[in-house]
């Protein structure tokens, strides 16, 4: 039992070590605008070595592309491929729809670190002998607080996924995701690893329990 309360604990904190490192860092999403080379993260975009806080405004994103020295002429290019492609970006942000998309995304990353830490800390308890509390019943919450987690952080791939791949996507032709990225589904991955460890766990307690009076 206490091996994979152990296993659990260590697949936990690395992944919530990974959640907190994928939030925090610009390297979502790489692209090229214009020639010049950028990538960007849930709260800042950056190029020409200088980031910039996400906005939702075109206008004020044009300006800064023209104060780096991305010509009119780019801009206009990018804008006619944009309108090309059947996506119109003035419209997706008039909708509120690029904002949303931010907000999703952020809010699921941060209930997922939280939800980890939050199982992180009934794990630790777990290892612990208060007459108060029943240690399965501990190992039961740590367990449910991972799964929380996998949801939270699944529901934040899926949507940073989605709207990438159906509209950033075809805003910039050449693009990849980066590590930021393939960080938050290896957070998932431990996050799901430490609750089947935890569910484990109380299950062997529960059978011991169980089997212990006969």
């Amino acid at each position: 039992m206490y091996s994979f309360m152990g296993g659990g604990l260590f697949c936990a904190i690395v992944g919530n070590i990974l959640l907190v490192v994928s939030t925090a860092t610009d390297y979502w999403m790489q692209y090229r605008l214009s020639g010049s080379f950028a990538h960007q993260g849930l709260w800042r975009y950056c190029m020409s070595g200088k980031c910039y806080m996400q906005t939702d405004s075109i206008g004020e994103w044009g300006k800064i592309l023209l104060g780096r020295g991305v010509t009119k002429t780019n801009l206009l290019e990018s804008q006619d491929s944009l309108k090309s492609s059947g996506t119109s970006l003035k419209s997706k942000v008039q909708e509120g729809a690029i904002d949303t998309y931010w907000n999703a995304t952020r809010a699921f990353m941060i209930l997922s670190a939280m939800s980890c830490f939050a199982g992180i800390i009934a794990g630790i308890l777990s290892f612990a002998h208060f007459s108060a509390f029943e240690r399965f019943n501990r190992s039961f919450a740590a367990g449910i607080m991972f799964f929380v987690s996998t949801l939270f952080v699944l529901l934040a791939m899926a949507i940073y996924t989605g709207v990438t791949v159906n509209f950033l996507g075809k805003r910039f032709g050449d693009w990849r995701f980066s590590w930021s990225y393939i960080l938050g589904w290896v957070a998932l991955l431990m996050t799901f690893f430490a609750g089947i460890f935890y569910m484990c766990a109380y299950r062997m307690h529960e059978c011991r329990r169980v089997a212990g009076p006969r």
